[in-house]
């Protein structure tokens, strides 16, 4: 079992995502440890790219915010081997974490480099969002040559592909909500139901919901259906509020999300 699946074992798993460097890197571990520490069950590290053709306004302002802060590919490694090891003098984490980050920033890098350093410095998984299920092979490969999952999206549009790319999938499937970019919505009209009981039908790799979920009510409706649920631009709105300030307000609103999700398992 992969150390992603792990997440998933004792119940409903809730997983934040965080934009890397913005508005620092010292932030970004800040703000993981409280995730760590409010109940978090796997955690999303965004790397900062100035095209991010999946996100919504909330986290293209936090990549540019990022980027002005001239955050690179190499210094969120570092920050990653930071956290993994507590080098800087802060609390190790243990979680399972991801990099969700474009298919560009690892050809740019060197796709095997990229990947293998991935390995080396801790992380678990890999997800790229304007990668095709049918183009997958480019990086799949080389993330088992090293241990790490290919994390799989599943859209509404994806229809008869669900079968075919559930059946392929590794660590945990990523449910995409709703059409369009991420971003706070009212409400999720998708009919997830349908959509997880037709992955449930062809693997037992746990899926998760995100793109709009921003408050606990979403997170335990979205958890009722599937095996998680993961929130992104409500988090990334808290620490363009707060700033270098954001960890404490971060893991309250962790432990809020968490909470929501631990109700879809009662």
């Amino acid at each position: 079992m992969s150390n992603i699946m792990k997440a998933f074992e004792n119940g409903k798993a809730f997983i934040p995502f965080i934009t890397c460097g913005d508005p620092d890197l010292t932030t970004t571990k800040a703000c993981v440890r409280e995730m760590q520490k409010n109940g978090a069950d796997l955690i999303e590290l965004g790397i900062p790219f100035s095209d991010p053709t999946a996100e919504g306004p909330v986290i293209m302002e936090a990549n540019l915010r990022a980027l002005t802060a001239d955050t690179t590919t190499d210094d969120v490694f570092e920050m990653v081997r930071e956290l993994r090891s507590g080098s800087d003098g802060g609390e190790k984490v243990t979680l399972p974490m991801v990099f969700m980050t474009y298919a560009n920033v690892v050809f740019s890098y060197g796709s095997e480099e990229f990947i293998s350093t991935c390995a080396e410095i801790g992380m678990d998984g890999l997800i790229l969002p304007d990668v095709p299920f049918e183009e997958k092979m480019d990086f799949a490969p080389i993330c088992e040559k090293y241990g790490l999952d290919l994390v799989s999206m599943i859209a509404p549009t994806s229809e008869d592909r669900i079968a075919g790319i559930a059946r392929s999938a590794r660590g945990f499937i990523y449910v995409v909500s709703s059409l369009g970019v991420t971003g706070v919505r009212s409400a999720i009209t998708t009919d997830i139901g349908a959509i997880t009981k037709l992955i449930r039908e062809n693997t037992d790799v746990p899926c998760a919901v995100g793109f709009g979920i921003s408050t606990p009510e979403q997170a335990e409706e979205m958890a009722a259906f599937a095996d998680g649920a993961i929130t992104g631009s409500a988090i990334m709105k808290i620490i363009a509020k707060e700033g270098p300030q954001a960890a404490t307000p971060v893991g309250a609103y962790v432990k809020s999300m968490k909470d929501g999700v631990r109700r879809a398992d009662s």
